[in-house]
């Protein structure tokens, strides 16, 4: 009886961890971490306040323990490009990869772009540690690609800054997207594809 109640205990507290992460996502992914408070967030979550500060000590431990969740996802679609693959097919795949996150995770895309817009002061040790050696190493791949005239002349860094921007639009700006292109993210896919093709394509 005791270990199942100790179980018990457990999930729900599992659960109560799950639903706070999940609508501190909603309300700083809407109003970035200076407009979000642990109100809002208490409130989304249909819990007390008191009851959030039981699993968090303040808003800032709620905001990284998202950021820090957030890292490796967003980290895995550039660690999944192939320096022994076809170049054209890993990058295209990259874009697609790129896509689907705008797809599926666009509050996640947009709390990592209100942290980067504070100028990073939560995640930047990630950037460092996790970031930077992962995109040097992708944008050599990339360079020993174009040495090797698999594909066309390209600045590796600025290619992959427009894959971002292009792919990452579709979450970050979803409102002004919905008045300007319907279908949105949906009709993307073929036309991002083909853009980058047609960058990338050798004569």
């Amino acid at each position: 009886m005791p270990d199942r109640k100790i179980k018990k205990n457990s999930r729900i507290q599992q659960r109560n961890r799950y639903r706070i992460l999940d609508a501190a996502l909603d309300v700083f992914s809407a109003h970035g971490y200076r407009g979000a408070t642990l109100d809002q967030i208490a409130i989304a979550a249909g819990l007390s306040k008191p009851n959030i500060l039981y699993y968090f000590s303040n808003k800032e431990q709620v905001h990284l323990t998202l950021l820090n969740q957030l890292m490796e996802t967003w980290l895995d679609p550039l660690v999944d490009m192939n320096e022994d693959g076809d170049p054209m097919a890993e990058i295209l795949a990259y874009v697609q990869r790129k896509l689907d996150m705008a797809r599926e995770l666009p509050r996640e895309s947009r709390l990592f772009a209100n942290e980067i817009l504070q100028g990073a002061p939560r995640m930047k040790p990630h950037l460092t540690a996790d970031l930077k050696p992962l995109f040097d190493q992708k944008c050599t791949v990339i360079q020993e690609w174009c040495n090797a005239g698999k594909i066309a002349p390209v600045n590796p860094q600025h290619l992959i800054f427009s894959i971002w921007s292009t792919t990452q639009h579709y979450a970050d700006f979803a409102a002004q997207i919905d008045v300007l292109v319907r279908p949105k993210i949906e009709d993307a896919d073929t036309h991002l594809r083909a853009l980058f093709f047609n960058i990338l394509k050798t004569s």
